[in-house]
This record gives structure tokens, C-alpha cells and sequence, in this order.
């Protein structure tokens, strides 16, 4: 065993100690130890500008986007299709380096369909800019029966997995499905180009080795899941999002797709290919490992297939590819960790998968894709394709030589789950290398009980159900754990075959800060906590109630009122507050009582009530003489990250995006009614034109709403409130527990938050609207920057989120938490939504 991954518990925090003076910094690939942490400073530094994407933003919060696509069919192989051309793009970034532009990749499936019957080539989904995406299978041809057969096969290994292992015929004749998933990160380009190389070889080869392993096989390959981001060159979609980032949210349709790809093939391995670290990484990871994962089956066939994709890139002979990097093996706890389901091969596992990523090795991107010579970025690419190529090669070999044990574990992984049986505990030396600090486990409870009837619980069960995650609703009133629930309420019966996917999402988590000294990326989430709904864990009984099964929420809107009285709504949801901005956007004149609720006039009932029927909102009846201040849509003016422009559109806010540059342009603030910073604003960075515009704002009684560390400082720089903020360390993240005290924000918002990069604020003359609780993390990684210095021990009890009046009389609230990020915590946007609705005045 590698002592160095010993370091976990006890043990972490000597680790630890030579950290915290400089935390994650240094970029992937150099020591280890010093990876940056999640996306690094961007979601700070560069604001958001509009696109095409951000302008189109259509999707109404209480629906969960219908899957386009399912494999089942009634047809065979090859299900062949003329795909779409898309016009030639010079543009395209991926030319200059010698790799498939986006635009001839459909010509080249549309040849290999026309050349092979054992390619079949489909579009999945749209990406956030509308590009297609694409899936290509690559098997033996099978009759209409045949396929169908396999169809069953496939849902009796997930229904009924003890009959599956008794099927001989199953185990005979089931193929194994693999799944590849390339150039999800744009800008990480040569995953497409390997997989097409391997694609045309499956397709073309004439040996018969390769067709009797097209015979047990099925090849799926999504070949660039992010056509935005391969066009123009970014990391990013064209909606600015981290599609990696997004598998438990599924807030984008490129990820949105491959979930519903991952659920429909049911793969034994897949793979999803990256760039660049310098060395080639090959997946499995350190600890510390999600606690709701069948690790024993998982690590079993994960780190000898790493090691046989070693040997694969070791034979290509470059010096380059001389070894690999496989994090299990040669990296410390929390350097390269698997602990959150949002990465693409982190769900999978959930699905069933045995899941890699791989992380092909010579930067050609960023600041090499400028400065270095063609030749040279060429050179490079050509050899990570191959890379790519043959990781790809060697997964499936993989899969085929091991197709009966992989069949074996993901049959008894969802076994398990229908029997409700605990993980068992993995032994040391298990696989070479495990040890103490790779054992994560968790205690599933008998079931989660959703009240129904909102639309936070609507979007939930939606959510869930869209997971394949199995939801139930009772059909009578009852009792569990001394609550009395109504008919209706949603059941999550825990005994069900991905009972680790639902528990990932649905429980509070696990505060892990002291087990490993870092981590990558966000160490706590909980759509149980975070998303607005409530939900409840019955630990040991599951509810005596009939139920029946759900495939779709109920509907939660009403109009509860007599004709010709005025409505009132409460601003307690985000389609709470899409309804708002709707009916603004329609000139009805609104009232606000106070932060929280909105008078409408009877005379727009009907607008009401087709409100209530598309986003599940509740009205009812307003106080007789309910008086309130008639306001109007704000006009906002905002400087934030991608993902938070993409939520104030999500909730119909009309936005203006901003940044210090184009204050220095000249954009004009006359008119608006908030300033949103948040990231890419420096006041100390803007010209005299540009600071005079600002301070003019300022002093004319301009809104004001900030987030972050980006906002701290504007704030302390304009001097909009007298509030000092403390930041926590950088690396720091998780759920936290808040106390709700100011009227605003804290009036009626969840007694739960996020952060990331956590900040908290000290001073007077300002109101508290939420404060940290008393241990405030949850669940998640937040260490101390030095012995009792910024970590949740001195952010207890200390303000989270601030209110007050602006020296030129405009309201101003800061925010030291992330309630828009990523597009995830949907429990925390309507506090946000008050916040701007006050601050415009």
C-alpha cells in the first residue's frame, strides 16, 4: 500500500496543516497535492455577457424538461438516419489544431452509415445553442426481435435482477453495452477525434474478431457533448455552464441528454474523455469516495481497467505516454476524489456504470492555443487523439474479457438495492492500495416522504422520476414517524435499484472536513435540503399506506378565490416569481404588501390562472383592502456569473449584463434600478467616466445587490453599506445551517444555504437578514485557514446576509452566500428575488 494515501482522519490533518497557507492553487497536473480547486477564479473575475442561449432561456422552473429521447424502439440495428449538415464554419477552433471541425462531423456518420451496417447515428437532444448531439452505436446488425429482446433483457437486470441471474440465456446472450463520452468540456477536443478513429475502425474492420465482438456488444458513443463549447473554444457550453458540473441538477440539455443516454443503455464501463494534466490520468479516484456508492463492485473493475488502459497508451511508445497517472493509486486523500454525483462518470456509477474519467495529457488550449506554434499544437493533438483511441480500445477489450463478472455486479448493485441491504464493508487490501481512508459508507433509511402540493415538491418528484429514481404517492391519509401526512404525499420506498442516486440527491450529506485536507469541488449539496420542498427521512419503517406509482407530479396550481376579489401570492418559490415578472411583462399593475407578497387585481384572474396551470403557483384571496405600493418591472444591471444570469432569466427578469469593461465603454446606468456585482466589476478598476457614472447612480438612490468576494470589495470600494466582510477559505463549500431574521431575504426563506468561498460580515448600521447557524456546515468541506481562523466556528452565529439604506438613500442587500449557484439550490431563489425586488425599489 502507497503510505501516502494513508493520510485520512487523524492522520489528514498533518497533511492539512502544510496546506492552509496556500490552498489549492497550481493547476491539474502539477503536484498533486496543489490542484485548483473547482473552476478557479473565473465565476469571480468574468462576468457574464448575453448569448444567444442566455436570451432563449425558456424553461418554466416547475417542469422538468421531457427526455427526447429513449432507446427503446421497435425497429433493429441499424437504425440508421440522415443527419442534418450543418454549414461549413471557419471559425471553428478545433480546425486550427487539425481535428474535426463541428460542422463535418455529421458528413463523416452519414458516410460511415452509407459504408457500414453496423453504425447507426441519431440526434439526442440540442445543445444550449441549438447545435445537434449525437449518438453512434456501433454493433452487429439485429433484427426488430432481436433488439427487442435485449430491451428486456436490459429492464429485467434493473427490475427484476434475481430472475436476470438465473437467465441463462440473458447471461449467454445480453450484450455488453459500453459508453463513451467525449469533448464535454469544448475546449478538451481530442476525446471526439479518438472515438471517431475508433468508431470507423469497428465499422470498417474485416477480421473476425472484431465482428464476433460486435456480436456480445453494444458501442455507444456520444461524440461531442458540447458542440457549443468545441466551436468556439471554451470550457463552457454556450449558456457559460460547466456541463461536469451539472449531472445533479441537470440544469443544460447537453447534460440532460447523456442522462437520459446513461439511463437508457445501462452501460457495464463507460468512459467520458478530458484534457490536459500534463501526464495521462486514468480514473479511479482518491478518497474520499461518495458513501452511497457500491464501492466493493465499483473498484473491483475500475483500477484493472485503469491499468489496462496504462498499458494501452504505454504501447504507443511516445515519451509522453511512458505512464499514467491513476489518482487511486499515486495521489493523496481529497487530490482527485469522487465524492459528488456531478460529474459525468460519478453519476453514471448510480446508473450502474463502472466509470472513468480519462484525462488525455498536452495542453493545447487556453493560453497554448495562442502562443504556441501550429506545428507544435498539431504534434500535440495527434498524439492526444491517440491517447484517447487507446484508453477507448482498452475499455473495451475490457468489457468484453470481463463481460460476465460486469454483468454479475451490475446485477447484484441494483439486488441490493431491492433488498435494502447495506453495503458490505470492503476489507483492506480488497484491491491493492485500499486501505482505511477508501472506506465511505452510509446508512440508507426505509424512505423519503414529500408533502405535495408545491411547486418546489413538483420540481423534485419531477426531477427524481426524470433519474429513473422510483416515487410513489399515497393514496390515503397517514401517519409515519408521529407526522400525520395527507393523501397525496409523495413516497420514496428506498428499497428500489438505484436506492444510491436517490439517496445522493435526497439526504442532508456529510461534513467530511476532517478526513481529507482538500477538495476539488463542491463537497455538499442536498436536493433535500436546498430545493424548497419538504422532505423527510423515515429512517427504519417505511409508511403503511397504499400508494401507486408516479410518473409525473400532480399539479400544485390553483386560483383560491372568489371571482372579483384581488389575489395575493406569496414569494416563496422562483415560479413564484417567473409568475410576477409574467404579469409585469403583461402591464398589470401589481402591488407589494411587503417583501414577500404581491397583490394582483381580480380583473387579471385569467392571466392567473393560466399562470397557475403552466408554473403550479398558488393564488389566494387578498385581505379586503389590502393596500401595497404599485410597482414595475425592475431594470436591472447586472455583473455576475454565467450561471446566475441564466437563473434571473430562468425567473423572468429582464437583465442588462455588465462589467468593468463595459462601464469603461461607456454603457449608460440611466434608467436602472439595481446594480447587481457579483464577478467581472471593479470599482477601483473603472476610469474617471465610468466611476463618475457609478457614483452618480449611487448617489441618486441606485439599487444595489451583491455576491461574493467580487461584491465585498465593490461594496467596500463605493462605500454602499458600512458592513466589513471576513472570508472564509477559498476552497471552503457546503450546505450551512442559517437563522432567518431580516424581512426581506429572511422572511419565509428555508433554514438551510449554500456556499462556496463562504463570507460573512461584521459592523453596524446595517440589517441581518440571515445568520450562520450555531455549527453551521452540514455537509461539505470547510477548514479553517489557520488555527482558529475563518472556518465555521468563527462564522457561527456571524451575519450571512445583509440589508440597509445606501448614503444616497437606495436600498442595498449582500449576500455571503450562493443562493443562485450553478442553478442548483432553487430553495434560495426566491430570497434572492426579494432581495432584487426591493433594492429596485
Amino acid at each position: 500500500m502507497d503510505l501516502s494515501r494513508t493520510l485520512t482522519g487523524f492522520g489528514a490533518a498533518l497533511l492539512a496543516t502544510a496546506l492552509l497557507a496556500n490552498p489549492a492553487t497550481g493547476a491539474p497536473g502539477d503536484t498533486p497535492s496543489t490542484r485548483d480547486f473547482g473552476n478557479g477564479p473565473e465565476r469571480n473575475e468574468i462576468a457574464a455577457v448575453d448569448s444567444a442561449a442566455a436570451l432563449s432561456a425558456q424553461t418554466l422552473l416547475a417542469e422538468e424538461p421531457a427526455s427526447a429521447w429513449s432507446l427503446r424502439s421497435r425497429k433493429g440495428y441499424p437504425r440508421q438516419n440522415t443527419l442534418p449538415m450543418w454549414p461549413d464554419n471557419p471559425e471553428d477552433r478545433s480546425i486550427k489544431l487539425g481535428l474535426i471541425p463541428y460542422h463535418e462531423i455529421a458528413p463523416k456518420l452519414n458516410a460511415l452509415q452509407q459504408a457500414s451496417d453496423r453504425v447507426s447515428a441519431e440526434i439526442i437532444g440540442k445543445s444550449a445553442g441549438g447545435r445537434d448531439l449525437y449518438l453512434v452505436t456501433v454493433t452487429a446488425p439485429e433484427s426488430a426481435g432481436e433488439a427487442a429482446r435485449q430491451d428486456r433483457w436490459r429492464e429485467l437486470i434493473e427490475e427484476n435482477p434475481a430472475a436476470a441471474k438465473r437467465d441463462r440465456a440473458l447471461r449467454n446472450g445480453y450484450k455488453t453495452p459500453v459508453w463513451i463520452n467525449a469533448n464535454i468540456h469544448g475546449n478538451e477536443w481530442e476525446g471526439t477525434d479518438g472515438a471517431l478513429r475508433v468508431i470507423e475502425r469497428l465499422a470498417t474492420a474485416t477480421d473476425a474478431a472484431t465482428g464476433d465482438f460486435l456480436d456480445r456488444s453494444r458501442v455507444y458513443v456520444t461524440v461531442t457533448n458540447n458542440p457549443d463549447g468545441r466551436i468556439a473554444g471554451t470550457r463552457a457550453n454556450s449558456a457559460g455552464f460547466d456541463i461536469n458540473r451539472d449531472h445533479a441538477t441537470g440544469s443544460q440539455p447537453e447534460s440532460r441528454a447523456v442522462r437520459d443516454v446513461v439511463i437508457g443503455t445501462q452501460p457495464f464501463v463507460m468512459l467520458d474523455e478530458h484534457g490536459y494534466t500534463g501526464t495521462t490520468l486514468i480514473e479511479p479516484a482518491t478518497p474520499p469516495h461518495g458513501q452511497n456508492y457500491e464501492y466493493d463492485l465499483y473498484i473491483k473493475h475500475a483500477l484493472p481497467n485503469a491499468l489496462g488502459m496504462e498499458k494501452a497508451i504505454q504501447r504507443l511508445g511516445y515519451p509522453e505516454t511512458a505512464a499514467a497517472d491513476i489518482p487511486f493509486r499515486d495521489y493523496v486523500p481529497g487530490d482527485w476524489d469522487d465524492w459528488p454525483p456531478i460529474f459525468t462518470p460519478m453519476y453514471a456509477m448510480y446508473q450502474g456504470a463502472i466509470g472513468h474519467t480519462v484525462e488525455i495529457p498536452l495542453r493545447v488550449n487556453n493560453a497554448d492555443y495562442t502562443n504556441l506554434p501550429v506545428e507544435e499544437l498539431r504534434r500535440r493533438a495527434r498524439i492526444n487523439t491517440d491517447v484517447a483511441a487507446a484508453t477507448i480500445e482498452a475499455a473495451l477489450t475490457y468489457a468484453d474479457t470481463d463481460r460476465a463478472t460486469l454483468l454479475a455486479d451490475q446485477i447484484e448493485q441494483f439486488r441490493r438495492g431491492w433488498a435494502g441491504e447495506a453495503s458490505p464493508e470492503i476489507p483492506d487490501g480488497f484491491v491493492p492500495g485500499f486501505g482505511p481512508e477508501d472506506r465511505y459508507s452510509t446508512t440508507f433509511p426505509r424512505a423519503y416522504v414529500i408533502p405535495a402540493g408545491t411547486p418546489a415538491a413538483a420540481r423534485l418528484v419531477d426531477h427524481l422520476i426524470a433519474n429513473d429514481v422510483r416515487v410513489t404517492r399515497a393514496r390515503h391519509d397517514f401517519t409515519a414517524n408521529g407526522r400525520r401526512y395527507p393523501d397525496g404525499t409523495y413516497i420514496v420506498d428506498m428499497h428500489q435499484p438505484k436506492r444510491g442516486l436517490a439517496n445522493v440527491l435526497l439526504e442532508a450529506g456529510r461534513d467530511i472536513s476532517d478526513l481529507v485536507p482538500q477538495m476539488y469541488d463542491i463537497s455538499g449539496w442536498s436536493h433535500g435540503l436546498l430545493w424548497g420542498a419538504g422532505v423527510d427521512a423515515s429512517l427504519r419503517t417505511l409508511p403503511r399506506v397504499h400508494t401507486s406509482p408516479v410518473t409525473r407530479a400532480a399539479p400544485t396550481g390553483s386560483v383560491d378565490a372568489p371571482r372579483g376579489r384581488d389575489l395575493t401570492l406569496s414569494l416563496r418559490d422562483g415560479n413564484d416569481v417567473r409568475a410576477v415578472n409574467e404579469l409585469l411583462t403583461r402591464g398589470i399593475k401589481l402591488r407589494r404588501t411587503h417583501a414577500g407578497a404581491v397583490v394582483v387585481p381580480a380583473e387579471a384572474r385569467s392571466e392567473a390562472t393560466a399562470l397557475a396551470k403552466t408554473l403550479g403557483v398558488r393564488f389566494s384571496a387578498a385581505p379586503r383592502g389590502a393596500k401595497g405600493e404599485v410597482f414595475d418591472q425592475p431594470v436591472i444591471a447586472a455583473a455576475v456569473s454565467a450561471d446566475e444570469l441564466f437563473v434571473l432569466r430562468e425567473m423572468g427578469f429582464g437583465v442588462r449584463t455588465v462589467s468593468t469593461a463595459v462601464l469603461n465603454a461607456g454603457a449608460d446606468l440611466s434608467g436602472v434600478d439595481t446594480l447587481i456585482v457579483s464577478s467581472g466589476l471593479s470599482y477601483a478598476a473603472l476610469n474617471p467616466t465610468a466611476r463618475a457614472a457609478v457614483d452618480a447612480f449611487l448617489a441618486g438612490g441606485g439599487g444595489v445587490l451583491t455576491r461574493g468576494a467580487t461584491g465585498a470589495a465593490f461594496n467596500a470600494a463605493a462605500k454602499v453599506l458600512p458592513a466589513t466582510a471576513v472570508a472564509g477559505r477559498g476552497d471552503a463549500n457546503g450546505v450551512v445551517t442559517v437563522t432567518n431574521e431580516g424581512p426581506i431575504v429572511g422572511a419565509g426563506s428555508p433554514p438551510h444555504s449554500f456556499v462556496y468561498s463562504p463570507l460573512w460580515f461584521t459592523g453596524t448600521g446595517f440589517t441581518v437578514e440571515q445568520r450562520y447557524g450555531t455549527g453551521p456546515l452540514v455537509a461539505g468541506h470547510w477548514l479553517p485557514t489557520e488555527a482558529g481562523a475563518n472556518g465555521p466556528a468563527q462564522a457561527a452565529g456571524q451575519a450571512a446576509v445583509v440589508s440597509g439604506t445606501t448614503p444616497g438613500g437606495g436600498n442595498a442587500v449582500l449576500f455571503g452566500t450562493e443562493p443562485l449557484f450553478r442553478a442548483h439550490p432553487k430553495g434560495l431563489y426566491a430570497g434572492y428575488a426579494r432581495a432584487l425586488f426591493w433594492t429596485a425599489g
